[in-house]
């Protein structure tokens, strides 16, 4: 798989990973690659050319950014793994694997609408 250096550091992988508080092998299943390919994408600080992938990065970075405006930091990280009934009892991180971002990103949407914001 080629790869490229991305000009978005924002779209760090490593960053994001963390940000998500995952594992590598856990980040791997989400972005279903192995975890080695993980851990080539952060020490070289590249993505790839293929374009499902860039665009889950993508996505992932923007879930991270609304969800830590719509939460605390802990919060955050239990509407990632907490079973919801809005994913029809599924956590957002196995809705992110099943490549339902966008019902993720809708759903943090709404709960930052709630705050008045």
């Amino acid at each position: 798989m080629a790869v490229v250096h991305h000009s978005n550091p924002s779209l760090n992988p490593a960053e994001i990973r963390r940000d998500l508080h995952l594992s590598r092998e856990r980040m791997a299943r989400l972005m279903d690659v192995s975890a080695k390919t993980i851990q080539l994408w952060e020490e070289r600080e590249t993505l790839p050319q293929d374009q499902r992938v860039r665009r889950q990065f993508a996505d992932l970075r923007e879930i991270v950014d609304l969800g830590l405006v719509v939460y605390t930091e802990d919060g955050f990280r239990e509407f990632l793994t907490t079973p919801l009934r809005a994913f029809d009892g599924l956590t957002a991180l196995r809705m992110i694997e099943l490549d339902r971002s966008d019902e993720v990103l809708a759903a943090l949407a709404t709960d930052y609408e709630g705050l008045g914001a």
